[in-house]
């Protein structure tokens, strides 16, 4: 059982500042648009809480939209659909939310909290193993011997939810020895050798680098996650234009060349 997700007041948001910071490093909790930005000098703030699984292609498209927008600063708070969503709920400043399922992005819906949202991506599971793949895992159910050591997304989270229905439809059960929070978290383990393979979208092991293998298995594609992708209520103009790029063709240039699909 995992503990009932806090106040997120009392949890530490991961704000990234799209141009200015290195990395992906935790900030204050940004300043919303919607609220007029820094007092006194004629800045924009933009928050956008999105999947940790958009972390790369939403950083390079935030810093497309500031040079298209001078004046306008894009924060990034990007972790687990699922705390993103209840963060929203329980009154966390954001303009934009993009969702790694269409579960996570009710719950704000449901609240009217957001507006119409729409499907901008999908994204289909992998197993990742590391480079030199030491358990020689070549299949799903190779994840079913006791002695390879799989790390899981937990399942209340979408790429958790995912991986349920892919092992459901292929017939298996697998204990994993780590239930973790979010996807970057369950890729770490692999890429850190603390476990032989977890269930991972193929973006993230794309954008590993190398330090990771993918390897296809066919339930996947009974598991594919769509990409909600919506503005928040009382959300400034800016918001509307950040979607508006996501939903351009040159948004969907960086989110396919990164693995994600056209919906």
């Amino acid at each position: 059982m995992f503990r009932r997700l806090s106040r997120w007041a009392t949890i530490p948001i991961a704000l990234t500042l799209a141009a200015g910071l290195s990395g992906c490093g935790a900030g204050d909790p940004a300043t919303s648009a919607s609220s007029g930005g820094s007092p006194g000098d004629g800045a924009t703030t933009l928050t956008v809480f999105a999947a940790a699984s958009l972390t790369g292609t939403f950083t390079e498209l935030g810093k497309t939209f500031e040079a298209a927008h001078p004046g306008t600063t894009v924060r990034f708070n990007f972790g687990s659909s699922a705390t993103l969503a209840q963060q929203i709920v329980e009154g966390a400043p954001a303009d934009v939310f993009a969702a790694a399922s269409p579960a996570t992005m009710k719950t704000v819906t449901d609240a009217s909290l957001a507006g119409t949202p729409v499907t901008f991506v999908r994204n289909v599971l992998q197993i990742a193993v590391p480079a030199d793949n030491p358990a020689k895992v070549d299949d799903l159910s190779d994840l079913t011997d006791p002695k390879v050591k799989v790390a899981l997304c937990a399942e209340q989270v979408p790429c958790g939810a995912a991986a349920v229905k892919a092992l459901d439809a292929a017939g298996l059960k697998v204990t994993p020895v780590t239930l973790e929070q979010d996807v970057k978290a369950t890729l770490a383990k692999v890429s850190l050798g603390e476990v032989d393979a977890a269930l991972v979208y193929r973006t993230d092991v794309i954008s590993s680098g190398g330090k990771v293998l993918g390897i296809d298995f066919p339930e996947a594609e009974k598991a594919i996650n769509d990409y909600p992708i919506a503005t928040l209520s009382k959300a400034p103009e800016a918001a509307k234009q950040f979607v508006d790029l996501v939903l351009s063709q040159q948004g969907k240039d960086v989110l396919t060349k990164a693995g994600f699909q056209a919906p």
